[in-house]
């Protein structure tokens, strides 16, 4: 038995994901390279392959969200602008509403 059970940061993962989708060694070489088992490597990999689309995915509604959010700011600053435009259209006489002569 090996004794305990090792943590491995996300970064060390993803140098092995990397490594294993560049195909150009077997799962055992990298394994052994990195000091992992076989299985391990391949678990990571499949779990990097699975999640590859859904993190495109994020992405992309994470966009949409932003896009969304500057979209509803802009038509407030719009609805303050026009607001302000109107008052003082009303104030200095230039509107026909403001019941004055033009």
């Amino acid at each position: 038995m090996k004794g305990k059970r090792r943590k491995h940061s996300a970064e060390f993962k993803a140098k092995v994901v990397l490594a294993a989708l560049r195909e150009d060694k077997t799962q055992n070489q990298l394994a052994g390279e990195f000091d992992l088992h076989p299985l391990q490597v391949g678990a990571w990999r499949r779990q990097a392959v699975e999640a590859l689309p859904h993190l495109f995915g994020v992405k992309l509604l994470k966009t949409e969200v932003e896009h969304a959010e500057q979209e509803r700011r802009l038509y407030e600053k719009i609805g303050r602008l026009q607001t302000e435009l109107d008052w003082l259209k009303k104030k200095s006489g230039l509107s026909p509403e403001a019941g004055g002569s033009t």
